[in-house]
Order: structure tokens, then sequence, then C-alpha cells
């Protein structure tokens, strides 16, 4: 997808959260993450055995701006369950630590079995 602009990285963001349970738009790869909030995203779904997906927004120029235009969420990682945008770094620490983040994902496991 290099070089892609950002209305074809809309078309694809849509196509990556539709086509995974959980998707993260992060700094850096599945578990290889280049800075800390995005770390801690990804440490938590290992923490719960929750399969996930990530791209890179380092992976091309026009990424970020798309992804950002798309949620209208200025930073990242973002993070989607079942198609939806459920927030960053903090949102998704807060809602792990008071166990809303595992009742989301088995209501959205559940809904697509």
């Amino acid at each position: 997808m290099q070089g892609h602009t950002i209305e074809e990285w809309t078309e694809q963001i849509k196509k990556s959260i539709e086509s995974n349970h959980v998707f993260i738009f992060a700094k850096g790869e599945k578990n290889a993450a280049m800075c800390g909030f995005s770390h801690r995203v990804m440490e938590i779904f290992n923490a719960l055995g929750v399969p996930f997906e990530v791209q890179n927004i380092f992976a091309d120029a026009n990424v970020r701006p798309a992804v950002c235009a798309y949620t209208n969420w200025p930073t990242t990682p973002q993070v989607f369950v079942g198609g939806k945008f459920i927030g960053g770094c903090d949102i998704v620490t807060e809602m792990y630590q008071t166990g809303e983040l595992q009742k989301l994902l088995e209501q959205n496991s559940s809904a697509q079995s």
C-alpha cells in the first residue's frame, strides 16, 4: 500500500476494521511497537489472549492522516473492536482495568459467531 492516497487508505481502513475482530493502527508492527502507547495496547490484547491485527502508521505517509480523518481522533494508537472505533491507549487501558474491554470483546465475539 506504499504511496496510496488518503482516499485509497480510507477504503483500506474500512476493509481492515470490518474484516478483523480487533484492529489497531499503531506506531510499529504487531509485537514490535515503536512507541510506549502502541506497546501498551498490544500488551493488553496479548494478555487477554485476543487475536488482533496491526497497521503500522509509518508504512505510508498517508496512513496516519487518513486514520485520524476517519475517526476524527488526533492520536495513535487507534483501536477498533467489532468494526467500531473505541479509542486510544488511555481509553483501552481504562476499559481493561474496569473489565469493560473484556465485556465488549465477549459481546462482539458472540455477535460474530
